[in-house]
């Protein structure tokens, strides 16, 4: 396949046993999208100060919003914008939501207000959940055996790396332009990544063959409408726990799990006749549903580590949002660097590197909270150095290899929405996690007079019992694979 038949807006090429020759420069646009997804997950926890001194009208509340907002919309649009992928053309997908997300970033650096910012912020995330399926499913388009090992291993290190060199990034920006209008430049930086790609993908990415044109496809409104709302009633109370007070907000965890069930009732009648959203047969899969139950246990751990720990850094001991971000950096080293070998052997090892790395991470967080413990100083950064690497790299053990794994059996066909599933499930993590995590932490510094040597610790002891949920999930996969004689390959 020639650059000129890749610049047609959808490839009449019929697939064949051969490689697409541009996957390694379609796999570089793909992580270029997903990675600045990602990245803005984590870059505005250190721009929330700059927000609030620098925008008009920004209330505690808005401040939450412009965190949560973002979470909860992403949530909401993962499943079935990784179907409509699957549907109507991954590449085109793609390109709307890097579009969309580009957008969004514009209005949110040229905010005039709070209000603004907040709706700027719901459709980027709109558009991550869009967006990010997309990757995953041209992952597992594009590659086969080995190779698909290796871009997994690729795409885990630009996860592992977005999230905690974001802190990082939004720091440089808010010293480089200023508290009061630093905070724009967090947003603005996503432009020109945003641009480039677009015109990348066109040139790069395959669009749909004449056969894939052909099939008919059912879009399952009903059950969007149902897992949309099951997500975002099971997120909402999470990502607003401290800002919505009181335990009437839990009712909506009870409300969520009958929308789900209503939604897996649906599914199971709409698929006697029609395609459904879901495939529900994915979870009798040991290797995806186990994959998606640990990516939810490993992101409810792995994802408060960078929240509470900017916090403390900058409100406890007065680090700057460069110097907070700074200390993140030995995790993203070694997150990446790990990842990208994780996804190179997994194929030998299987789902025992996962618990290899699950062990690293439990080692680096014991070590960072018996460090907080007994050297909380101003030099805290530096002691940190040593166990956030033994985390980073037990983290890029984790989630490239889980990826590989978890969609190691699922159809190609179905690569989105299996996709978008893992996404819901590390969204929902995170979620779950930063609410444990961060409940603890401020309960113990509301009883303490602010002693974030106490609060750091305690909170993510939580983080330890995620992580080794996580961990006890890949030895009983690894257990029981050996003795079915079943075990998790690529």
């Amino acid at each position: 396949m020639t650059a000129e038949d890749r610049t047609t807006p959808e490839s009449d090429v019929a697939p064949s046993d051969q490689p697409d020759p541009n996957r390694w420069k379609a796999l570089v646009i793909c992580l270029l999208g997903g990675g600045i997804v990602l990245l803005d997950v984590s870059i505005v926890n250190v721009a929330l100060q700059s927000i609030s001194t620098g925008l008009p009208g920004t209330s505690p509340e808005a401040v939450q919003w412009i965190l949560s907002g973002y979470a909860l919309s992403f949530g909401l649009l993962l499943v079935p914008g990784g179907r409509l992928g699957d549907a109507t053309g991954r590449r085109r997908m793609f390109v709307i939501g890097v579009g969309l997300f580009t957008v969004a970033s514009a209005l949110c650096g040229f905010a005039p207000n709070g209000i603004v910012l907040v709706v700027a912020r719901l459709v980027q995330g709109l558009a991550g959940g869009l967006l990010t399926p997309q990757v995953t499913a041209l992952i597992q388009q594009l590659f086969r055996g080995k190779e698909r090992g290796t871009a997994f291993g690729l795409f885990g290190a630009t996860v592992g790396i977005a999230t905690a060199i974001g802190p990082l990034i939004g720091g440089l920006l808010i010293t480089a332009f200023g508290t009061e209008n630093g905070w724009r430049f967090v947003f603005f930086v996503n432009l020109p990544v945003g641009v480039v790609t677009i015109l990348l993908a066109f040139r790069y990415l395959p669009g749909m063959t004449s056969t894939e044109r052909g099939r008919k496809h059912d879009f399952d409104p009903v059950g969007i409408v149902l897992l949309g709302a099951a997500v975002v009633a099971l997120l909402l109370p999470f990502v607003q726990s401290s800002e919505w007070k009181g335990n009437t907000k839990w009712w909506l965890v009870v409300v969520a799990v009958v929308l789900g069930a209503l939604f897996v009732l649906w599914e199971r009648r709409y698929e006697r006749t029609k395609e459904p959203l879901i495939d529900l047969g994915l979870f009798r899969r040991r290797s995806f549903s186990l994959g998606v139950g640990l990516a939810t246990l490993y992101f409810a751990g792995f994802t408060p580590l960078f929240f509470v720990l900017t916090l403390a850094l900058q409100s406890g001991l007065h680090y700057s949002a460069l110097m907070a971000g700074l200390s993140s950096v030995p995790f993203a080293i070694g997150s990446g660097i790990a990842s990208t070998i994780g996804g190179r052997i997994v194929h030998r090892f299987g789902r025992q590197l996962i618990v290899i790395g699950t062990i690293l991470v439990l080692l680096g967080l014991g070590a960072v909270i018996w460090v907080v413990a007994n050297h909380y100083r101003s030099d805290l950064g530096w002691w940190l150095v040593l166990p956030l690497l033994v985390a980073g790299i037990g983290s890029g053990l984790t989630i490239s290899p889980n990826q590989t794994l978890t969609l190691s059996e699922v159809p190609v066909e179905q690569g989105g929405s299996a996709g978008g599933l893992i996404q819901v499930g590390a969204r929902v993590g995170s979620a779950v996690g930063i609410a444990a995590v961060g409940s603890v932490f401020y309960s113990i510094l509301a009883n303490s007079n602010g002693d974030y040597a106490k609060g750091l610790p305690l909170g993510l002891g939580v983080s330890l019992g995620f992580v080794a949920a996580a961990l006890v999930a890949g030895i009983v996969d690894v257990v029981v694979g050996k003795a079915r004689g079943t075990e998790a390959t690529v």
